[in-house]
């Protein structure tokens, strides 16, 4: 039970009534996912309260840039807290995709011993370290203490601080400008986006590129992945929306890339002081606008779908419960938090939860409060069915776990649509 005091000291979500890109009060809220509790909150089998702390978890689009923003916030101290548990070097697909983005570099970059790349956000140095067989000089920004403290213990220069506008200008007046400065997966997760653009452009070389990377909110919207929002996740971003941003802050939409297997699908944006938009970041805009991205009605039929298709997968659940099988998941992720709270799945449905990352392990899934174990349990306990809560890496969990299927294991992936795999 939450005491007095212990409420006093949980914090607050404070309702978001101004775009965090453009300051408009346009906003227009199309998702509701209840109220949810902090999903990377990874809680130990003794922590006493219950029910958890959640917060509301609502989405809206602004009317005015076409940014897609959950509307509450909070403290970036309280999500990204010590114990925060995501380490990158555990998928092994984002290892093999940040060694081929730091070849391109190098090779199309001409990067060597003059050069400087920053990565904000750089977690436990997975993708910096791979420059050193080049030559490159190196510096990570990471707030995060496990990783950062992971990231030096690699040889990584790390600095562990929250970026924004006055690190920005710190770093080049301490550092010199950056001929590259690398945003991975990191864009979402700032409430104040324009410092952290301002930033950017203030660290980067007036010859040098900024590259931000994150799931577009395209492959959200068509593939119904309503897991991927969470508190930690502020905004979620179409081309039209980053292009906006970018120019308020100097910087030009110069390309953009897409990477339809990587986090459910991806897009790289490629920016600089200077230049013009590619052909393929024109024609990506074109695109967008013709999907209704920069208008309300899609989002309004967005969140309809996600409240079917959580209808579908509680039935499918519950019917496989009933016949008598014994059901799992795997991916201990912020999304699989998400997909499981705002569906009202629990132990009623699902045993216990597999992570390959042993700093998750032993520890119980916000809400929840599934147990998360070693994926060695799926052939210890051979559950009958395994929802693949971390389903954007479906195919490289499923080839890690072929003794599980060849024993007679079945997975489940809950988006775009419940399916048994292999029916």
């Amino acid at each position: 039970m939450t005491t007095d005091t212990e409420l006093r000291l949980l914090p607050s979500a404070v309702p978001v009534t101004n775009c965090r890109s453009c300051g408009d009060h346009r906003l227009q809220e199309f998702l509701s996912l209840g109220s949810t509790p902090i999903a990377n909150a990874l809680l130990a089998p003794a922590d006493s309260i219950e029910p958890d702390p959640s917060y509301p978890l609502v989405v809206g689009v602004c009317e005015t840039c076409a940014l897609v923003q959950v509307m509450h916030e909070l403290p970036a101290e309280v999500i990204f807290g010590a114990e925060y548990p995501y380490f990158s070097s555990f998928s092994d697909q984002l290892v093999r995709h940040s060694r081929a983005h730091v070849e391109e570099l190098v090779a199309t970059r001409r990067l060597g011993p003059d050069s400087l790349v920053v990565e904000i956000a750089s977690n436990d140095g997975y993708l910096l370290r791979e420059f050193a067989p080049h030559g490159v000089p190196v510096l990570g920004v990471e707030p995060t203490p496990g990783p950062a403290a992971a990231a030096r213990e690699s040889g990584v220069d790390t600095i562990e601080e929250f970026f924004g506008i006055g690190l920005g200008r710190r770093l080049r007046a301490e550092r010199g400008a950056a001929d590259v400065v690398l945003a991975k997966n990191v864009m979402a997760h700032v409430p104040d986006l324009n410092g952290f653009v301002a930033g950017m452009a203030a660290l980067v070389a007036e010859d040098g590129i900024v590259q931000v990377e994150n799931p577009g909110l395209p492959a959200l919207l068509d593939h119904a992945e309503f897991d991927t929002v969470y508190h930690e996740h502020f905004c979620y971003f179409s081309t039209i929306a980053v292009q906006r941003l970018f120019a308020r802050h100097g910087l030009v939409l110069l390309d953009v890339e897409q990477f339809p297997g990587l986090h459910g699908g991806t897009l790289r944006w490629t920016a600089g002081t200077r230049g013009m938009p590619s052909k393929r970041a024109r024609a990506q805009l074109d695109a967008e606008r013709a999907a209704g991205l920069d208008g309300t009605a899609v989002y309004t039929g967005f969140g309809l779908r996600v409240i079917q298709l959580q209808h579908e997968l509680r039935s499918l659940l519950r019917r496989l419960r009933a016949e008598g099988a014994t059901i799992a998941a795997y991916g201990a992720a912020a999304k699989g938090a998400t997909l499981l709270n705002s569906s009202g799945i629990g132990a009623n449905l699902i045993d216990f939860v597999v992570d390959r990352n042993p700093h998750k392990q032993g520890r119980l899934m916000p809400g929840a409060r599934l147990p998360i174990l070693d994926p060695s349990a799926l052939l210890e306990r051979r559950p009958d069915y395994v929802v693949l809560l971390a389903w954007n890496v479906a195919e490289e969990v499923v080839a890690q776990q072929r003794a599980y299927t060849d024993a007679g294991g079945r997975f489940i992936v809950p988006v775009p649509k419940p399916r048994i795999l292999g029916s």
